[in-house]
């Protein structure tokens, strides 16, 4: 079965769906780790990916913007950087299954209770929240800010980058 495209998610309607104890079949997050790195290294710089529009974001496509990310910056600074994903995807995407196809009319129910199956899991996002952020040197941020660049791509909502110092 054919997995329906993102952009069929990525507006946050109606009440989140998030009690997993009570669905059964949920699939495990796709992401697969949440801070690389260096996360105990003293960095003056923080330069963080922020959504200019409020939206959900599949767990597919934060890990697609993690490897994205984590392989500019790591091949360029070495362990002089700590990458981190903020938002942790909560919310149970559903998906109503339908067969199509020849003799699609006899095992299809169409409509009929068309609750859904969950299908994967996505963060909701709200306007200006922060979704990845790379800690790191000064001689280091031009790169960090390439990289979550690059990253900010594989994302659907447009981003924006902010450079801060601590």
């Amino acid at each position: 079965m054919v997995r329906k495209p993102a952009s069929m998610y990525r507006q946050a309607k109606g009440q989140p769906y998030t009690r997993r104890e009570y669905m059964g079949g949920v699939p495990s997050s796709r992401i697969a780790q949440y801070d690389m790195g260096n996360p105990q290294g003293e960095f003056p710089l923080k330069i963080r990916l922020v959504a200019e529009e409020a939206c959900q974001i599949r767990h597919t496509a934060f890990e697609a913007a993690r490897v994205t990310a984590n392989r500019f910056i790591s091949r360029r600074a070495g362990q002089q950087y700590h990458l981190r994903i903020q938002p942790y995807p909560h919310i149970v995407l559903r998906e109503n299954k339908i067969a199509v196809g020849a003799g699609a009319d006899r095992i299809s129910d169409g409509m009929r209770g068309a609750f859904g199956t969950p299908v994967g899991t996505a963060a909701r996002v709200r306007t200006g929240q922060t979704l990845l952020f790379i800690r790191t040197t000064p001689s280091h941020m031009k790169r960090a800010k390439q990289a979550l660049r690059k990253a900010g791509y594989k994302l659907p909502t447009p981003t924006r980058i902010i450079v801060e110092t601590s």
